[in-house]
């Protein structure tokens, strides 16, 4: 058996627990060969003539690809090989996969975000099967947990579109989020258009090129219930849709920020101290301090003159604006 046999059984033996259609190979090999190389091409004048690592993992590359039935893609393979010569070793490296979903959240008390791992607060460990996390008791450990289970991945990174409290609800047709998902065994999965994971339901899963930037602008439609320290007649109540009529101000690093705004608002009075609120206003506004008015102008405290406290807000539509 040559060398380059000996290498190519170890790339075949490492890539057999993935999935994947395309690949490149790369190679560390020793300095002196590669110095005797540059020797070689230096002193005959060499031009346009492959080196050995090209040449190396060309060879290597097209045997792999005819043993794999897959072919090699310099842009964005499935996976990269990397066989190092100096230490005898073949490492392999899958592309991460991206996806795109939506979740609702039928069930209080399951909070939006994770706590990572105890033991390495996130970077993965024994402990925690290097996931990150060693809890899967929210949405985001409910939705990895799954990923995980379907994709083989070890880590997901999830990137929120909006947030909720613990106790609300999320509705309609669900909160959009993207996942990353690192090294992946999995790639050719026919994705469920539904699945229900103990209190939430995952829906529209699809994979995607490229997760959009952070600064997606998105509506969304809350319901919410209020308190107010003393009571408040009808008349007075009405006032607060001079919330539609003015940006909602709020305050970050110490300055006041126009930016967001309030496009409808309806009201129920339930008694002279309660009542609901169904509005339909930008995201990125803090629910909670709209009612009470911390950092925020103007809010439901300030224009009714009267504090309030929003005991319950759930979520019945969420789209994007761009």
């Amino acid at each position: 058996m040559s060398y380059m046999d000996i290498h190519l059984g170890k790339m075949l033996e490492i890539s057999k627990e993935y999935e994947f259609s395309s690949f490149l190979v790369g190679a560390i090999l020793q300095p002196s060969i590669l110095d005797r190389d540059d020797t070689i091409r230096s002193k005959f004048k060499l031009r346009g003539i492959t080196g050995i690592k090209s040449e190396v993992t060309r060879e290597i590359g097209k045997r792999f690809g005819r043993k794999t039935k897959t072919k090699v893609d310099y842009n964005s393979p499935d996976v990269v090989l990397t066989i190092d010569f100096k230490k005898e070793l073949c490492e392999i490296k899958p592309k991460a996969i991206l996806v795109q979903g939506r979740y609702t959240k039928n069930t209080r008390g399951i909070p939006q975000k994770q706590k990572p791992c105890i033991q390495c607060e996130g970077g993965g460990c024994f402990h925690c099967d290097f996931h990150g996390i060693s809890d899967f008791n929210s949405v985001e450990g409910k939705i990895a947990k799954f990923l995980f289970d379907k994709f083989g991945a070890k880590q997901a990174k999830i990137t929120w579109v909006g947030s909720e409290d613990e106790s609300s609800l999320v509705l309609g047709q669900g909160r959009p989020f993207f996942a990353k998902l690192t090294n992946p065994h999995k790639r050719s999965l026919s994705l469920p258009h539904k699945k229900s994971l103990d209190g939430i339901s995952v829906l529209n899963l699809g994979i995607i090129s490229k997760i959009p930037s952070d600064n997606l602008k998105f509506r969304a439609q809350v319901v919410l219930e209020v308190d107010t320290e003393n009571k408040v007649e009808p008349y007075v109540l009405k006032t607060l849709h001079y919330l539609k009529e003015h940006p909602i101000s709020l305050r970050e690093n110490h300055s006041w920020k126009n930016k967001k705004r309030i496009y409808g608002i309806k009201l129920k009075q339930k008694s002279d101290r309660s009542f609901t609120t169904l509005l339909e206003l930008d995201g990125g506004i803090p629910i909670k301090r709209l009612v009470s008015g911390q950092d925020v102008e103007p809010s439901f405290s300030s224009i009714l003159e009267n504090q309030c406290k929003c005991k319950l807000f759930d979520f019945h539509k969420i789209s994007f604006t761009n």
